[in-house]
């Protein structure tokens, strides 16, 4: 299962449902770069447990606003609908995995 990309008129819809990390990304941030290979990983070894999202702040500043993300990486992880949990700059694939485990 690939990551899927989020907006901003999608973002509620797409992660009501269901334990969701979403990655918040822009194209300029080099942690990103870092990061997208690990987010990449991760959703093939957690399809069909996790939803994976990638949402572009330049493009969609609204929900980055809402949520107040402030640094770039920030991984945000919901459970049906409700943020449990959200993780600031870059992280390894197993403390990924770690912390999306207790949410499982």
């Amino acid at each position: 299962m690939a990551v899927n990309v989020t907006t901003d008129a999608t973002f509620e819809k797409d992660t009501a449902q269901g334990l969701s990390l979403i990655d918040f990304w822009a194209t300029w941030c080099g942690p990103c770069k870092m990061q997208s290979p690990v987010v990449d990983a991760l959703s093939e070894s957690m399809a069909g447990k996790v939803n994976f999202y990638k949402l572009d702040v330049d493009q969609n500043p609204d929900t980055a606003k809402k949520f107040r993300i402030m640094s770039i990486p920030t991984l945000m992880i919901k459970k049906d609908g409700q943020v449990v949990d959200q993780i600031i700059g870059y992280h390894s694939k197993e403390q990924l995995q770690q912390t999306l485990e207790q949410y499982l």
